[in-house]
This record gives structure tokens, sequence and C-alpha cells, in this order.
């Protein structure tokens, strides 16, 4: 099987030194080309073609999402792995929204930067050795198992997924009630299927308080 071509883009230094120590580490992989600065990079990179850019967020003469974006507006065919200190939600949605297949936060340690590697190595031998991919392959890619979790007595799949689609397709957050009316639901049985999700990690609750009473609970899909 022939070598992954990588290229890193990194202003320090130092990790740069680190992040090269860590690919020679790992079979499969090989440094094509390297870069400190964001616009030689763009320029090596269009003609090298790599597989996979390893991209910081800062550097000294543009930021890695402009890189980032600019390679998504030319169609350059090469997966991105951010590697960064930028840890703020807003920035790694952009960058996930514009292609990146991981994210690893400085400082991180070596089985993280293998863990990512290697997933990258499986997916793209997986999807450049078929025409088609079943639906289990593409589960596992996305890193979902297909289904909730087992369900507690009281509560099936069909009604549990019925609610999750529901909520999630709203996009904002909602009230069990307002949910309810959507989803042509008791609101009873919806919030208990709602506070079940809540424990299972796919929906968040936030509370909004009022003048008097109880606080509101507001639920929103992950």
């Amino acid at each position: 099987m022939a070598e992954l071509a990588v290229y890193i883009v990194e202003d320090d230094p130092m990790v740069l030194e680190v992040n090269k120590g860590f690919l020679q580490k790992l079979n499969g992989f090989k440094l094509i080309g390297e870069s400190m600065e964001g616009k030689p990079a763009i320029e090596q990179i269009r003609e090298l073609q790599p597989d996979l850019i390893l991209l910081d967020m800062y550097l000294p003469d543009m930021t890695g999402m402009e890189l980032l974006k600019l390679i998504r507006a030319e169609n350059v065919a090469s997966d991105v792995i951010m590697i960064t200190a930028a840890r703020d939600a807003i920035t790694i949605r952009e960058a996930l929204r514009f292609g990146a297949v991981d994210y690893l936060v400085k400082p991180f340690r070596f089985e993280r930067f293998q863990e990512a590697l290697l997933k990258f190595s499986k997916n793209y031998w997986k999807f450049h050795s078929v025409d088609k991919l079943k639906q289990e392959d593409i589960d596992v890619w996305m890193g979902s198992t297909g289904k909730i979790s087992d369900l507690p007595k009281g509560l099936n799949e069909f009604t549990m997924e019925q609610v999750y689609s529901g909520l999630k397709s709203e996009g904002v957050p909602l009230t069990a009630e307002q949910l309810a009316q959507k989803v042509g639901m008791a609101r009873v049985t919806v919030r208990k299927y709602l506070e079940f999700l809540s424990i299972d990690g796919k929906v968040h609750i936030e509370l909004q308080y009022g003048n008097i009473g109880r606080p509101t609970r507001y639920y929103s899909s992950k």
C-alpha cells in the first residue's frame, strides 16, 4: 500500500519539529513539504497536492482558516486536520464546516495524534478501494452506531427517533410543550424522552428564569 503524502503548515519551529517527529513514528505516511507561513504553503500545496494537510490556525501572514477556505474554493483534493491552540466553539465549528476531518488542540499527546492520522488513513483507503459504501461503512466513518443507546423500559426507539429528529430539525431550543405540538405527541411523553436524551448526551437543557415560579426548560440537540 502506498504512503499517504502529508504537508505541514506550522509557524512555531519547535511544534513543527514535534509534529514531524510524531509523523515519522507512523507507518504509511510521508512528509512531502512544510511551511511556516500561509502564502508559500498555498503555492506548494497547489503543486504537490498532498493527501493530508496538518494546518495550524495562527500563521504570520494569514490565518489557517483563510488558507482552509482558499484551498476549498480552489477544490484542492487534500484533507485537512487542524492542529491549533484555538479552542473556541465558533472557530472549531467553522473549521469542521469547511471540511476539516479532525481538530487537535495544543498541547496534545502522541496517542491523540496517532489516533487522528490512523483514522484518516483507514477512511482514505476505504473510500479509494470501493465505488459504493454501505450504510454501516458510512456510520463508522461518521462515528455513529446508527441508533440511539439501549432504552429503558417504557421507551421505544421509534418514538425516540421522532422526538430527537423533530428537535434537531428545528435548530433552535424548544420547550417540551413546543416540541410536542410540532411532533403531535403529549407534552409529558415528549418531556420523558427529552430527559432521557439529555442523560444520553444527545440533548442540551438550558434553564431560563422568569420573574416568578419555576424556570422554563429549553431543549436543543447537540
